[in-house]
């Protein structure tokens, strides 16, 4: 079966080698690659991944379009890249339009990275932005371990951005929250706007938890990703594949959903 991971990190070169053990630091985690782009498609073609989407995040308003520039550069073969704006920036509703003009899939938003809370008021306008422009949001949901007792995008206040923005379309990361599935499947299970990835579950779900909120969601909302480097597509495939599914149900997750959500052919 084919695996097209909807979730993955790296940075340019002259960064990869200060940026990576930082966060690695940070962290605590493993990680899989040097952080580069180069490495990382090595890394994928050995675990037999078919393509890519490549999150990028903009940590301050002076990043956007170096972020995004870079983005629209790495984006051939089989990798596809997200943009990221920062929301504060005062130019940030333009950046997204640019974004949208460069032929990026969708823009990322990592708010514990950003400093902002996303109920914050003035991230609304983001949102807003978003869905008039058509564009997918991706959320990092949950907790993180660069601030795991602050949980900047927690489920609950995702579901009533989901509810307030009907058509805008979210993909909530680590099945809608990481280490917070119970609050997952409370206020973000079922939304119809909502999309799962399964970035770093492995991690924090055993197979029967995966497979309860995947069918509490539905298998046709829910993305196949790593977090890589944080995770490999073979620790991801094999939560996958024990989990309680349908063979169907895991080509949808595999490939599928992404290549309707995206348009693209895996």
């Amino acid at each position: 079966m084919k695996y097209f991971d909807t979730h993955i990190h790296f940075f340019p070169d002259k960064l990869a080698g200060k940026a990576l053990p930082r966060l690695r630091e940070i962290s605590k985690c493993q990680t899989y690659t040097d952080g580069t782009r180069a490495d990382t498609l090595k890394n994928m073609e050995q675990w037999g991944c078919a393509g890519g989407m490549a999150l990028h995040i903009a940590t301050n308003a002076h990043q956007q379009t170096s972020v995004n520039n870079f983005a629209l550069e790495s984006q051939h073969h089989n990798i596809y890249c997200f943009g990221s704006v920062y929301p504060f920036a005062e130019n940030a509703l333009e950046e997204m339009a640019r974004i949208k003009e460069m032929g990026l899939y969708g823009i990322k938003l990592h708010p514990d990275y950003q400093e902002f809370f996303i109920g914050d008021e003035g991230a609304l306008p983001i949102f807003a932005q978003a869905e008039k422009l058509g564009m997918t949001i991706a959320f990092h949901t949950g907790r993180d371990p660069y601030s795991p007792h602050l949980v900047h995008c927690p489920p609950d206040v995702l579901g009533r951005i989901a509810d307030l923005f009907p058509g805008l379309t979210i993909i909530a990361a680590h099945m809608g929250g990481m280490d917070m599935p119970q609050e997952a499947a409370k206020h973000l299970a079922g939304k119809k706007n909502v999309y799962f990835d399964t970035a770093f579950a492995s991690h924090f779900l055993n197979p029967q938890e995966l497979g309860e909120l995947i069918h509490l969601h539905g298998a046709d909302k829910v993305l196949f990703a790593t977090d890589c480097p944080w995770s490999t597509l073979p620790a991801e495939k094999e939560l996958l594949e024990a989990a309680d599914l349908t063979e169907s149900e895991r080509e949808q997750i595999a490939y599928r959903n992404a290549e309707r959500l995206f348009g693209i052919t895996v």
